[in-house]
Formats: C-alpha cells, structure tokens, sequence
C-alpha cells in the first residue's frame, strides 16, 4: 500500500468518525436543551446541513482532482 492510499483512507475513516463526533454533538445539544421533537428536528437539520455540505465539498474536490469531472 502506497502512502497516498492509506492517506486516503484514513482520510475516509477520519471524516466518518468526524461526522459521528458532530451528530452526537448535535444529539447532547438537543438533550441538555430540552428542545422537543421539533426542535431536534430543526438541530438537526441545520447543523447537519453543514456537515453535509462539509462532506459533499470533499467529495466534489476529489472528483475534480481525479478527473471524473
């Protein structure tokens, strides 16, 4: 396995445990604030809106290097 390989896949798996670290972040909010089902609803969906664009700005950079695009 060459380095950049295995940079990239622990690039992978650091994103991934990344994302679980900011949803429970997320999750702890919602708790500690008693925010309800909607409230969560909305913590959810705007924080993890930015996560997603966070994630989808990585994937759009490494198709755009690797030429797919």
């Amino acid at each position: 396995m060459r380095l950049a390989e295995a940079e990239s896949l622990m690039l992978n798996i650091g994103l991934v445990i990344f994302a679980g670290f900011v949803f429970f972040i997320i999750y702890d909010l919602a708790k500690k604030s008693n925010a309800g089902k909607f409230g969560t609803f909305v913590l959810f969906f705007a924080l993890g809106l930015g996560l997603a664009a966070f994630l989808l700005k990585t994937v759009v950079v490494e198709m755009i290097e690797g030429g797919h695009v």
